[in-house]
């Protein structure tokens, strides 16, 4: 987010957010009142980094000026209200379908993100590394007993889930179809846990049918 940068880099994402079109080292150094010398070492900084592009050239009748814009991961900096939108939606759809529909929903959209990742069934290692691009901060473990278990440090829908807890059982159906298991939820940060344990134990469904994903009470 932008609180975490500089007062000066702050000010030149904005600037660029207001002027779509693109601006030059010159129209930077203007605004923002600091020398060419140190708008070109922030925009470095800010291309290395993904956030500013070079966009088209602005003819000057000398040589042409360099414009910069904001990329897509620019202005995802700034504010959005997707949670918002996400906790509105779902609240609304529990009120037509109930508890038992939600909760089935939830499951559904668990398998149908776990079929656009694999196909087969893969290992906890593997299922760890899905999580992670999903921004999970996962890792395998390993219990006294020497069983493996899928440990989450980030929950990602923690916020949706405090409001609606049927979101859990998203997270537990993609792991569990990723996994052609059933899964154990151990620990988990909605009820007071630190983090959000699973472990995968072999499928009790039929052979073509999905993992039912299981939580301890």
């Amino acid at each position: 987010m932008l609180q975490g940068m500089g007062r000066t880099q702050q000010d030149l994402l904005s600037a660029l957010l207001y002027r779509a079109a693109g601006m030059s080292i010159d129209d930077l150094a203007e605004v923002l009142a600091i020398t060419r010398t140190a708008v070109r070492q922030h925009l470095s900084a800010l291309e290395r980094d993904g956030l500013v592009a070079r966009g088209e050239t602005r003819p000057t009748g000398r040589r042409p000026e360099q414009l910069y814009q904001l990329t897509l991961r620019g202005k995802e900096l700034f504010p959005r209200q997707y949670q918002l939108l996400a906790n509105l939606l779902i609240e609304e759809v529990a009120n037509i379908i109930g508890h038992d529909g939600l909760v089935a929903l939830m499951r559904s959209l668990g398998r149908k993100m776990a079929a656009g990742l694999e196909q087969q069934a893969i290992d906890e290692a593997q299922i760890v590394s899905h999580m992670n691009h999903a921004g999970y901060e996962a890792e395998v473990i390993f219990r006294s007993g020497g069983e493996k278990e899928i440990v989450a440090h980030n929950c990602v829908f923690h916020h949706l889930a405090k409001a609606h807890p049927q979101v859990c059982e998203l997270d537990l159906a993609l792991i569990g179809t990723l996994g052609h298991a059933d899964v154990e939820h151990g620990e988990c940060m909605l009820r007071g846990g630190t983090v959000c344990r699973f472990h995968l134990t072999p499928a009790a469904a039929a052979p073509g049918e999905p993992a039912q994903a299981q939580e301890e009470g």
